[in-house]
């Protein structure tokens, strides 16, 4: 029943809507931070507009959700949920990735597609980073057994590799699995008006489901590229309420409404149907002035050169904020097309542009390309993400994992089952209250213990962008703290993500790790120690890992930079460290 009703909405008028503002839009402007509290009084009025669908989950909700918001991401899909009566729900499906940043196994993979159907997720935009259809056709296999709608879809992007007659031909496969609609996602903004026409003709020529096209604002070209979709026959297009659309988000829906009203294209949306929600939109858009930077809302035909989408310039900048280097974006910037070509040309879409954009900033931030590379990037060079669009740099290759063979098959048919290893860990941590949670644990192990355990706060939302800049340039950073009659130097620095409760209690009882000791192995970044490799007393040899930092959502490796012993441990596991901090002594 539900699978019909997701396609009932395919008919006339010929041009649908998927409106994306309570997922990709503030993905795109303010790096996934809206809250559902803000979205929560409108979703009825957005309801009775008569969308063909509203994407409100997966992509980067999931992960923002309990890093940043202290929200059940599970409790906001059964909310959309609750309140859309007329028009289906739909969320971005990473494929194998589902919404995390590396392959899960097969029974991860099929229990969460469940359960997020379960939830209340009616359509499902299943993508793979790589267009590579092994790790798609489990999930749209799970989802079509559900009676889900099924939107395969093709990442767009620009390449020597990448052509009309490359797109054709996966749309063509992915129409043999009986997706029920295509999706044209150009994460980036990329297409011309004449790629859309030439790439629509094409599929039209070829494929009989009806084709979405998503397209971001940033180089400027996206509602014209949209027109000329349309007369080329596209049957979908996603769009975004004006507050939260132009810049690195997509076509404002009010004025895609408008242009084709009175045409053969005409929507059906009566303009009306937007008389409370623009305004109520454009009061929630002020909440989040402070964290929506200028650069977000304006065109950059430069775009088509660094090719960075939405969602990944918003959280780019974020992340150079973090390690109190955002005067390092244009540096970034220029660095990301040279890895891109060096790593194949992937399309920019998480979890690829998230690794190609970490190891840009890491190239940038460390001075040396490739002296320190997460480990998810390592996984992609082993072929661990799947088959890149092209070959990969010999000698980059050769820089990140030496002579270490390279997988050719499906990457998910070498994870055993972990769902049953992962529910007795959860268990064991007493972190199990329903379901969801152990699929939370099993996405995000590292935030997910203290997010369910209640160890979280809410990250502050600055209410204007003048009080952001006084936070960052006004307040002190650096304090003593006197406990027990001895004093302790204290640093403390606005970073985002997760607050933790007890975070300013054990800050006073440590000593910050010093900044230059005779044999330190130091903290190439700001970020989280997750693992300490060695003991003292342990004898190391120069490029072992003594440990892992967590920095940008990636894991680096911390290697000795000589051989020695281990003689102090300055931090322990959970640990905040800023970079150059000294993490231990090896002498």
């Amino acid at each position: 029943m539900r699978l019909h009703k997701a396609r009932e909405v395919i008919g006339v008028p010929r041009v649908k809507i998927t409106d994306t503002t309570f997922r990709d839009a503030h993905q795109s402007l303010a790096a996934t931070r809206m809250r559902m509290r803000h979205m929560l009084p409108i979703i009825e009025k957005m309801d009775e507009v008569g969308f063909f669908s509203m994407e409100v989950w997966g992509g980067a909700t999931f992960d923002s959700c309990i890093r940043y918001l202290n929200e059940d991401p599970w409790e906001r899909i059964r909310t959309f949920k609750k309140h859309m009566k007329n028009t289906p729900t739909q969320m971005l499906l990473r494929g194998q990735n589902l919404v995390g940043y590396k392959h899960y196994s097969d029974d991860i993979v099929e229990k969460f597609v469940e359960k997020a159907y379960e939830n209340g997720v009616d359509i499902f935009r299943i993508f793979d980073a790589l267009n590579d259809i092994r790790n798609m056709e489990f999930a749209i296999r799970v989802a079509k057994r559900l009676g889900a709608h099924v939107q395969g879809t093709i990442c767009y992007t620009i390449s020597p590799v990448h052509t009309i007659e490359s797109y054709v031909e996966l749309a063509k496969k992915l129409e043999e699995l009986e997706c029920d609609s295509l999706c044209i996602k150009d994460m980036a903004g990329l297409i011309s008006p004449q790629a859309a026409r030439d790439l629509v003709r094409a599929l039209k020529k070829e494929i009989s489901i009806p084709i979405d096209l998503h397209s971001h604002c940033t180089s400027g070209m996206a509602p014209i590229a949209y027109f000329a979709a349309i007369e080329a026959g596209v049957d979908i297009i996603d769009t975004a309420m004006s507050p939260f659309a132009w810049g690195t988000s997509q076509p404002p829906t009010e004025s895609m409404v408008a242009a084709l009203k009175g045409t053969p294209y005409d929507t059906g949306i009566d303009l009306e149907a937007f008389a409370e929600i623009t305004p109520f939109f454009k009061e929630v858009r002020r909440r989040y002035d402070a964290i929506i930077e200028d650069i977000s809302e304006m065109v950059d035909v430069n775009v088509l050169l660094y090719q960075i989408p939405g969602g990944m310039m918003s959280n780019l900048i974020a992340q150079l904020k973090e390690q109190n280097a955002l005067d390092k974006l244009p540096e970034v910037l220029e660095e990301v097309p040279r890895v891109r070509k060096d790593l194949g040309y992937p399309p920019l879409v998480t979890p690829t542009s998230q690794i190609v954009g970490t190891q840009a900033v890491m190239n940038v931030l460390v001075g040396e390309r490739y002296k320190v590379v997460p480990k998810e990037v390592k996984d992609y060079v082993r072929g661990l993400y799947g088959k890149p669009p092209a070959p990969i740099d010999e000698e980059v290759k050769a820089k990140i994992i030496g002579d270490e063979e390279v997988i050719t098959c499906r990457p998910a048919d070498l994870l055993p089952p972990q769902l049953h290893q992962l529910k007795e860990e959860a268990e064991k941590l007493g972190i199990i209250k329903k379901e969801e949670d152990l699929l939370t644990y099993a996405l995000y192990p590292a935030i997910a213990v203290k997010f369910l355990k209640g160890e979280l706060r809410e990250e502050p939302l600055p209410e204007k962008r003048e009080a952001a800049e006084k936070e960052e340039k006004g307040i002190p950073t650096e304090y003593v703290v006197e406990v027990d009659g001895e004093e302790f130097n204290v640093r403390v620095k606005p970073v985002g993500g997760f607050i933790e409760i007890s975070q300013a209690a054990r800050a006073a009882q440590q000593k910050a790790p010093p900044k230059d000791v005779e044999g330190g192995i130091k903290a190439p970044m700001q970020g989280m120690i997750v693992k300490i490799n060695v003991k003292k007393g342990d004898k190391v040899n120069k490029g072992d890992v003594v440990a892992v930092l967590e920095a940008m959502k990636m894991q680096n490796d911390v290697i000795a930079s000589h051989d020695g012993t281990v003689e102090e441990i300055f931090v322990e596991e959970g640990a905040n460290v800023a970079a150059g901090d000294v993490i231990m002594a090896v002498r």
